[in-house]
């Protein structure tokens, strides 16, 4: 049963990682276009059109790869969670349908509209359009984040006579605490992704002096949005989140801190390596009583470790939760200086100019998608040894006759064919970079307006 476990877990571990390369930059960009587009519909300026145009292709494009690698993720409830489906589908069922019939038509089809029918719909009903994608967008990110949080969290079930979980209350599976709190934090890392990804491709104009115009208002755009949206992130959004777990979850956030041993005033690790066989903290680098403080907001509060509770219900992968849980709060914490580093030097004037910044925001690029990587690596790992928490093990949920070779087998297939789609995405993004939003060059008639106006 070992084997077939951690296959299961680690081809859905792989698939849904890469998955979720394209969700989080197709959420963060889709309010950056309403953005986009209500400058264009307020100041008259074609510059905002041509802008949410270029987005727009690299939204279509991030669509497509999401809808191609998010397919298998709903067949690998039937192929290889079956046990898990046949107990908990008729919960789970209702948010991940809602999803589908819902909200991916929404997007879907105003997407195609946005794309391709802006002479045919007027300013307004393009802005419309626009404005539609990113509420479809949105609320899928609701709806699966609705499901993960039951399963974290599970409200609204009753158990029926066959020993399977029924849904008793829609709403309370629609509104746990848990999802809307999860759900904010989720979608604050995604919108930073999209600001980094607009405010590097910017930077990226302005340091080679191409379309500068184009890179003013992306790095501006990206800035201010993003420094919005990582304070967000760390409070009220993270704050509240940390509360749940700590609530709810104390094994997972004893694991998380790398607590091995209850203490009154716990410290916070900032650094250092969890040894769990001698069940301590190797080399920490601690802020005395912070811990404490920041779940229980008493300097002096109890914080229960690992120790208070039977291994049997520890997290399985300890070290792993602790330095995904470190490595998500540490690029949390270098987004909140960079943005707002950023935005101090916009306010002055001189982030334009400023060289070393702009390097900076292009190479921060690729750290949103590690660090929500890391987040949802936090929140899964975390869980376990639970598929549903309190209610149902991981290794009773997996399908008992799919063997590990069997699954091995479309791993490795599956490695294949996102290794040529990963490829295929970044070439496909690169030359719209590379092509910009004009052709020909900067823009000239509006451009005076446009600085002005950045």
């Amino acid at each position: 049963m070992g084997q077939e476990l951690d296959v299961h877990r680690l081809q859905f571990a792989f698939t849904i990682t890469f998955h979720y390369i394209f969700p989080q930059l197709t959420m963060g960009l889709a309010l950056l276009l309403v953005y986009l587009k209500t400058k264009a519909l307020r100041t008259g300026e074609e510059h905002y059109n041509r802008a949410a145009r270029f987005w727009a292709r690299i939204f279509g494009i991030n669509f497509a790869l999401g809808v191609v690698t998010g397919i298998p993720m709903e067949f690998q409830f039937g192929t290889n969670w079956a046990a898990f489906s046949k107990s908990a589908g008729g919960v789970i069922g209702q948010t991940l349908a809602m999803e589908g019939i819902f909200s991916f038509f929404l997007e879907s089809s105003f997407l195609g509209l946005f794309l391709f029918g802006e002479k045919k719909l007027g300013r307004i009903g393009h802005w419309v359009a626009a404005f539609l994608v990113f509420l479809g967008s949105w609320l899928s990110g609701y709806l699966i984040v609705a499901t993960d949080a039951w399963m974290q969290h599970p409200m609204g079930y009753r158990i029926g006579a066959d020993g399977a979980i029924e849904l008793s209350s829609f709403w309370e599976l629609l509104l746990n605490q848990w999802a809307l709190w999860q759900y904010a934090h989720t979608m604050l890392g995604a919108v930073q992704t999209g600001c980094f990804v607009m405010a590097g491709v910017g930077a990226f104009y302005l340091l080679t002096k191409r379309h500068e115009i184009y890179g003013r208002t992306f790095v501006r755009a990206g800035v201010l949005v993003g420094t919005a949206a990582a304070i967000l992130q760390l409070f009220p959004s993270g704050d509240m989140q940390g509360k749940l777990v700590a609530n709810h979850q104390q094994p997972t956030l004893a694991a998380m801190e790398g607590l091995f041993e209850s203490q009154e005033g716990a410290s916070l690790a900032i650094l250092g390596q969890p040894d769990v066989e001698k069940r301590k903290l190797d080399n920490p680098l601690e802020i005395p009583e912070m811990l404490s403080f920041l779940t229980y907001r008493k300097w002096r509060a109890h914080v229960k470790g690992l120790s208070d509770f039977p291994q049997a219900e520890w997290p399985d992968q300890i070290p792993l939760l602790y330095y995904s849980y470190h490595v998500m709060v540490g690029l949390g914490t270098i987004f909140i200086a960079v943005t707002v580093l950023a935005s101090l030097l916009l306010w002055r004037g001189k982030l334009y100019d400023s060289g070393w910044m702009l390097w900076m925001l292009m190479l921060c690029v690729p750290f949103p998608f590690i660090a929500n990587t890391a987040g949802w690596m936090t929140a899964e790992l975390g869980r376990q040894p639970w598929l549903i928490y309190g209610l149902m093990r991981t290794a009773s949920g997996i399908s008992p006759r799919v063997a590990a070779g069997n699954v091995w087998f479309t791993l490795i297939g599956f490695m294949g064919m996102y290794t040529v789609l990963g490829i295929l995405w970044l070439f496909l993004i690169y030359r719209e970079i590379e092509r910009g939003p004009e052709p020909s060059g900067d823009l000239q008639k509006d451009g005076v307006a446009v600085l002005a106006a950045d």
